[in-house]
């Protein structure tokens, strides 16, 4: 059984930087990978994803800020984060699909505060 182990959230001021990575284990190759966030009280919303082929979709409130990448090597994809807002605290969940099946982290939470 895949797992998709998260790592890199936690506590940041706002305007601060955070990275988050994930990582399958055992290594797996999805088709697309990305990261989601729910905040609380909202809906699990797509924040970033990319696809094998290195296309990348984000959502319109962190264009400019966040940026995802993958390392296929290693199987890992990443959220850079910057200028970190408030309305950016969720717990993020890393996300990745194969043969048509989705599989997700158990999330990790960031939280932007002074």
């Amino acid at each position: 059984q895949v797992q998709l182990v998260e790592s890199g959230g936690g506590l940041v001021q706002p305007g601060g930087s955070l990275r988050l990575s994930c990582a399958s284990r055992p290594i797996w190759r999805f088709s697309a990978m990305g990261w989601y966030r729910q905040a609380p009280g909202k809906e699990r919303e797509l924040v970033a994803d990319i696809s094998n082929g290195g296309s990348t979709n984000y959502e319109d409130s962190v264009k400019g800020r966040f940026t995802i990448s993958m390392d296929s090597a290693k199987n890992t994809v990443y959220l850079q984060m910057s200028s970190l807002k408030s309305d950016d605290t969720a717990v993020y969940y890393c996300w990745g699909r194969k043969w048509g099946n989705d599989y997700w982290g158990q999330g990790t939470q960031v939280t932007v505060s002074s």
